[in-house]
């Protein structure tokens, strides 16, 4: 982390002109912590360190947007022809069998994903190399919040003594929660990670996956321990107001109660367990935890953490997202294969998307990515239907964390795999309700067990579009391996094949990049750093 999360710990000076009375983020490296020790100061300070969390290559939103989209891509919910970091060939199959059994391989070079990635991952390449990204921005809202707890005894708060506890209960539930957060999504994608509780130091023992999963769920139980002493009185919402920027605080994003903030950690505790176990390899206990973290998890009228774009694009701008970007001129183009979830008479489908000439790509920038789908700005007006995409300023809210359709078909699948069938089939109907579908109910129906979990599986991928899951269900139900068959692709004559297969061969978990590794080697002791899968 001497590279990337501590010398290249950037929210350096970083001022969002609109929101900076709330983000005038001060200078981390400076050699004293005095600008940070006004009440003003610490809480803009953790604010910035999570919503602002730029690298050296672009503002804060768009590495957001640029993870989320990495995992879309490897889900086959969109495509892309531009090879910027490679994001062309990180979602690019490594065959295609049309319906006339052609056999189309992967024109990149090299050939399969698990050999660019390999190929890719060099510290010369920097912005360039898509495993960074990820990696440094998790690490740096990590050394942000580490940075805060250090200070936060020194800060001179206002109030009486019931009040400075309180405010400061507040901001260590929120580094935790966010410790918590960024621990996952490292354990959730790296083979290997590091445990750092230092400000601007490091330590060289890198541990494993499931070490670094077991850190997320300590700082989540330090979390929730304080928010079991808090309650929403004035002190506590003005406190947790100070943390979220204005913009953020619309919609679904808000102010937290305890509660809902309690309730948004089992939804990420849930997520843990089930996206970083495969399904061949999943427990009843475990599926009796995700059932009852889910229980008690994120409800529909909760709050959530969000992002939003303004008209200055301080956090997003409002065409940076990924779903703005996912149209037939945009940089990403909707997948064949995220359309054939689509029920027939789905309104989700018909409010969100249209049918258009076949576009077909350059074909020596891959295979599968070709499409005859345009993904709608704004919807398409039906009421009560959800809108996947929308590029007017501050419209589309970007979900950072958990959230409750998550939450629910988690619950969903629980229920499914522990032979609650109906049960399970009754909160997807809920959920499609929830989002304007217009479905005809499935529970009730006597489906078996097997085709509640397809039901589950295309639901998914059409009620979390865009959250950066796809890539994990992708994973965990072993489509990376297996691969798709009785696809729909368009070919690069514009034939519209309708029994394709496709077969991905993704790595499952990303090696360590080489920006960190450069910097600061493993010391010895320390857990692999490249995953063996494809070496």
């Amino acid at each position: 982390m001497k590279k990337i999360t501590a010398s290249l710990f950037i929210i350096l000076f970083y001022v969002l002109t609109s929101c900076q009375d709330q983000l005038d983020i001060k200078n981390p490296n400076a050699p004293q912590f005095s600008n940070l020790e006004s009440e003003t100061g610490i809480f803009n300070f953790a604010m910035g360190g999570v919503y602002a969390t730029p690298t050296k290559y672009s503002g804060p939103g768009l590495q957001w947007n640029f993870v989320y989209s990495l995992h879309e891509l490897m889900g086959d919910l969109i495509g892309a022809e531009f090879a910027n970091s490679g994001s062309n060939q990180i979602g690019c199959p490594d065959l295609v069998v049309l319906d006339n059994g052609t056999q189309v391989l992967s024109p990149q070079a090299p050939p399969k994903q698990k050999d660019f990635i390999r190929q890719r991952n060099l510290n010369q390449n920097e912005g360039n190399n898509p495993l960074f990204y990820e990696w440094a921005i998790m690490y740096s809202i990590n050394n942000s919040c580490n940075m805060t707890l250090s200070v936060l005894d020194e800060v001179l708060f206002s109030g009486d003594e019931a009040d400075i506890l309180t405010k400061k209960e507040v901001i260590k539930a929120w580094c935790y929660f966010w410790k918590g957060f960024a621990y996952s999504k490292i354990g959730s994608i790296y083979y290997a990670g590091i445990i750092n509780d230092e400000v601007l130091k490091t330590n060289s023992l890198y541990v494993t996956k499931e070490a670094i999963l077991l850190e997320a769920e300590k700082n989540f139980a330090l979390s929730e321990s304080i928010l079991n002493g808090l309650t929403a009185d004035a002190t506590y919402s003005e406190t947790l107001g100070k943390l979220i920027p204005n913009i953020c605080q619309v919609g679904k994003g808000g102010i937290l109660t305890p509660d809902m903030w309690r309730r948004n950690i089992n939804t990420l505790r849930a997520r843990n367990i089930l996206v970083n176990t495969a399904i061949a390899s999943m427990t009843s206990t475990q599926w009796s935890q995700i059932l009852s973290l889910t229980l008690n998890g994120i409800q529909s009228s909760d709050k959530i953490f969000t992002i939003r774009s303004n008209a200055t694009a301080d956090l997003m701008s409002a065409s940076g997202n990924v779903p703005a970007r996912t149209r037939i001129n945009g940089a990403f183009k909707v997948s064949e294969r995220f359309i054939q979830d689509f029920k027939t008479g789905d309104l989700r489908k018909t409010n969100n998307f249209i049918q258009t000439a076949p576009w077909i790509g350059n074909a020596n920038r891959g295979n599968a990515f070709n499409t005859r789908w345009d993904l709608l700005n704004g919807g398409g007006g039906l009421a009560g239907v959800a809108v996947m995409q929308n590029r007017n300023v501050g419209a589309y809210e970007l979900y950072l964390a958990g959230f409750y359709e998550e939450n629910e078909l988690m619950k969903a699948e629980a229920n499914i795999f522990l032979s609650n069938i109906d049960e399970g089939l009754s909160i997807i109907d809920n959920v499609r309700s929830f989002q304007g579908a217009g479905l005809a109910p499935v529970s009730g129906t006597g489906l078996s067990q097997a085709l509640a979990i397809e039901e589950l599986k295309s639901e998914r991928r059409i009620a979390l579009a865009f959250r950066a899951l796809s890539f994990y269900d992708a994973r965990r139900y072993d489509v990376i391996n297996t691969g798709r068959t009785g696809t729909v692709v368009v070919d690069n004559t514009g034939f519209v094949n309708t029994n394709a297969s496709i077969y991905y061969n993704f790595l499952d978990y990303w090696d360590v990049p080489d920006n960190e590794l450069v910097f600061n080697p493993p010391a010895p002791g320390s857990a692999p750093v490249k995953n063996p899968n494809g070496l």
